[in-house]
């Protein structure tokens, strides 16, 4: 049989395939967790070989030692991390991208699945508020996106500073807050500029004034291109006060980046919209819909106010792609940092389009509602202590007593006894535990068993 050829053989696996997959979305998923490389290897063996194993073979070792050795990221009781709740629609349609042969980098090549795209990004860009020329692109994650963006911001200042006939400054920085995420760190050091961090206040935000003291205090010949606030830091859920934020960075002519990869979701919900109010001010906003929003991984909407500035900046010129350059369509690859391209946005769209946008509030709200009730059950016991009012759907608490040690075996035992991933965290210096809560199908009782756990 050669590697294209659909015979008898690669029908029966097709099927088999199917039948895993479509297993899979209807079971309640096991938590299952890691297993080394030895017990891996003892399990499976050397599975690349001269002749190959065989397709059922294969999907056996995949099956049975495997994807067990996965943790579910879909798992009730997977609160780590940001967890991933991906609707049946989205993982059922997930496996039409695969079958569809789609590379997504430019309307040429999928011009179809790049309008799909676009409409859910624009429901996104509605959420935040952008203008109607607003618009962008799906990237893999929110590393990639807040790169990507700060590649236009920078590509931006340093345009706009030579059209007024300026030198280039001795280094470019960017203003983000002491909780912003630790892929603004990485996109600064691989930009190869500067990260001033501000201050924040009692309630863990970044404020306008703590802003201007970052930007006020930076060294000679330093300027600054861009202000990163976040909507919903992913260790406690904070938003940052948006609009002083906007201010601060009006005022000294700095690109506006909201880093929403886990938080902006939540704009969906009309309990909490509130919190963002600033937010449609931005120049670019990053979401994640793997996180909240429901989609599979890896799907992350980048968002710029004014597309035509991160075409700028990132389009790539060759021979072979001038004449897609040229044609004026709206290519994904011109908006972030990248140009082979997966129709990432598909699933995502389509569960959109199934569900509709009502049942995505109705499940936001729905994990809101846990959270605040989760909140209150550690509110009530006397052995555990919250470290702040829930942020978005964030709960971090302490263990009155409690060692690094403690947190680590306690949590170890939940992992191997197959009931919940929840690990520690830092918060101030001091080991904590942390609930994020973005599947609609955690419940209260989840968290409530959780909690008895720690009596």
């Amino acid at each position: 049989m050669g590697m294209h050829d659909f015979d008898d053989s690669t029908d029966e696996l097709a099927w088999s395939i199917f039948r895993y997959a479509l297993n899979r979305v209807k079971m309640e998923p096991p938590l299952d967790g890691p297993r080394t490389p030895e017990e891996l290897f003892e399990a499976v063996g050397q599975t690349i070989t001269e002749d190959g194993l065989g397709g059922e073979a294969a999907l056996e070792a995949f099956t049975e030692h495997l994807a067990p050795a996965c943790m579910s990221v879909d798992h009730p009781r997977f609160l780590a991390f940001v967890p991933g709740a991906p609707t049946d629609a989205s993982m059922l349609f997930d496996l039409v991208v695969g079958a569809s042969g789609l590379c997504a980098t430019s309307w040429l090549d999928a011009a179809g699945a790049v309008y799909a795209e676009n409409q859910a990004l624009r429901w996104v860009a509605d959420l935040v508020g952008l203008p109607d020329g607003a618009g962008g692109c799906f990237a893999s994650g929110g590393t990639m996106g807040n790169l990507s963006a700060l590649i236009a911001a920078r590509d931006h200042a340093r345009r706009t500073r030579a059209d007024a006939g300026l030198e280039p400054p001795t280094r470019w920085a960017v203003v983000a807050s002491e909780g912003a995420h630790s892929s603004i760190d990485s996109a600064a050091r691989v930009l190869d500029v500067d990260l001033l961090l501000s201050g924040t206040d009692d309630d863990r935000r970044l404020r306008g004034d703590g802003v201007r003291a970052a930007i006020g205090s930076r060294p000679d010949g330093t300027e600054v291109f861009a202000v990163v606030a976040t909507s919903g830091t992913t260790n406690l859920g904070v938003v940052d006060a948006l609009d002083e934020v906007a201010d601060a960075a009006a005022e000294h002519g700095c690109w506006f980046h909201v880093d929403g990869a886990y938080g902006a979701a939540a704009l969906v919900a009309p309990s909490v919209r509130d919190q963002f109010v600033g937010i449609d001010r931005c120049d670019s906003v990053i979401v994640d819909p793997h996180k909240w929003l429901f989609a599979p991984f890896d799907c992350c909407a980048l968002l710029y106010r004014n597309p035509e500035i991160a075409r700028i900046a990132h389009t790539q010129h060759a021979g072979y792609l001038d004449p897609i350059n040229e044609s004026g369509d709206w290519n994904p690859t011109d908006y972030g940092h990248f140009l082979s391209r997966r129709a990432r946005g598909l699933p995502f769209w389509f569960s959109l389009a199934v569900h509709g946008t009502r049942a995505y509030a109705e499940a936001v709200e729905r994990t809101l509602e846990v959270t605040r009730a989760g909140e209150a059950m550690i509110a009530e016991a006397p052995h555990l202590e919250l470290v702040m009012p829930a942020g978005l759907s964030v709960l971090a608490f302490r263990r009155v007593g409690w060692t690094q040690d403690d947190y680590d075996a306690w949590s170890r035992e939940l992992m191997d006894d197959g009931t919940a991933l929840v690990l520690p965290t830092v918060v101030d210096g001091t080991p904590a535990l942390r609930f994020c809560i973005v599947n609609p199908r955690t419940t209260e009782d989840d968290l409530a068993l959780i909690v008895a756990r720690l009596a």
